[in-house]
């Protein structure tokens, strides 16, 4: 009696109810069957008949629910015959009465229909007791009594436990409906944190790439229209480079609307494609630039980020540093590939740094599981240190 009841279009007997099924075999078939063993064979062949009935009956339900030959209602019918007329046979079925009585609240889904039924199987025992007895015999007698008193206890015992599982099927039903609200609000705090990571990406890629080119353009086209009248050799070198870096910027367009490979700007050679990157500094500045730039192996991923890296360096050393001499070295360590960036520029107070290419370098090369280091004091220009680890590889 202490499990909530199951729909009879889908009833079951889960495992907690085994033991309430061994319980009801021995304490409610084998005694009776016990008890007419000896008896004579007009009421002992009955009696086995119908507790073989009655087993046979709850194993069908038991072990094979939803089988179309006896499901849960006509199930509990029988027991109800078979209880009365056991009662007759056997002048008394107090005992296998109350051991069944659990039956009544497993394969009913409602309490009512469930005190109806039992209470159906209780006015059989006593009836089938009252006419073994006699309608002029005594009444209340020992197996009526029991009968009546464990009809009220089931009563009482299965309603109070029937409201306390479905008070815990209803808080399993709310958390149930929580946890998928939760798991709906996950899903769309991912979604937008993809966005929000997506649009981060989008901006450092602008940064590194379409806004310092554009940034070059200007500064090179200035060069050019002051040059035009005095120094025309200087000013068509200026235009070409306008036009070099008008074809990279549209190139790299391309890469962020998704309509050239990923990450094209940094095929090839790692060391290569720096050095391009570091003739073009200077031809555009002036400034000088030392590099040692050996082959080193890496991924694309690694070679987009030492070019981003190199370029955010360059550009900040262009805008703020005001440097005679720069000097760039990369160099393949067992742990992962260093590029150190150093110039001798004015230089800047770290602590109170707060722009948008430092971060993105350091977030970029966080993606690789690499670290950026940025040492610089006024005065005493800047030292840029980026690590990629590559798993030994160089």
């Amino acid at each position: 009696m202490n499990q909530r009841p199951q729909p009879e279009t889908a009833s079951t007997v889960p495992s907690p109810h085994r033991w309430n099924a061994v319980l009801w075999v021995l304490l409610g078939v084998v005694p009776p069957a016990i008890a007419v063993a000896d008896a004579p064979g007009t009421t002992r062949l009955p009696v086995l008949g119908l507790l073989a009935v009655l087993a046979l009956s709850y194993a069908a339900v038991g072990l094979f629910p939803g089988n179309p030959v006896l499901s849960p209602r006509p199930y509990l019918y029988v027991q109800v015959v078979g209880l009365g007329a056991l009662s007759y046979l056997l002048d008394g079925g107090a005992a296998l009465f109350v051991v069944t009585l659990p039956h009544f609240w497993i394969y009913t889904a409602s309490a009512r229909a469930a005190i109806a039924l039992s209470g159906l199987a209780a006015a059989a025992v006593v009836t089938g007791n009252v006419v073994r007895q006699g309608w002029d015999g005594e009444f209340f007698t020992g197996n009526v009594i029991f009968t009546l008193i464990g009809y009220a206890a089931g009563v009482l015992i299965g309603s109070g436990v029937r409201h306390i599982t479905e008070d815990a099927d209803e808080r399993a039903r709310r958390l149930r409906a929580e946890l998928e609200e939760a798991r709906l609000r996950l899903v769309e705090a991912h979604h937008r944190q993809g966005a929000a990571d997506e649009r981060e990406r989008l901006a450092r890629e602008i940064h590194d790439t379409l806004a310092q080119g554009f940034a070059s353009i200007v500064v090179l086209a200035e060069a050019a229209r002051s040059g035009l009248a005095t120094d025309p050799g200087t000013s068509g070198k200026h235009l070409l480079a306008i036009e070099n870096t008008a074809r990279e910027n549209l190139a790299e367009a391309r890469v962020l609307v998704g309509s050239a490979p990923q990450g094209g700007a940094a095929t090839g050679s790692v060391a290569d494609t720096l050095r391009r990157t570091l003739r073009r500094f200077t031809e555009d500045t002036g400034t000088p630039v030392t590099s040692e730039l050996p082959d080193v192996t890496c991924d694309q991923r690694t070679r987009i980020a030492l070019l981003r890296c190199t370029q955010e360096s360059l550009a900040n050393i262009r805008k703020h540093a005001a440097a005679s001499t720069v000097d760039v070295v990369l160099t393949a360590q067992p742990y992962g590939i260093e590029l150190e960036i150093t110039d001798d520029g004015t230089g800047f107070v770290t602590a109170d740094s707060r722009g948008f290419g430092l971060h993105g370098m350091r977030g970029r090369l966080a993606e690789l599981g690499g670290e950026l280091t940025v040492t610089s004091s006024v005065g005493d220009g800047t030292r840029v240190l980026a690590m990629i680890p590559t798993d030994g590889q160089g």
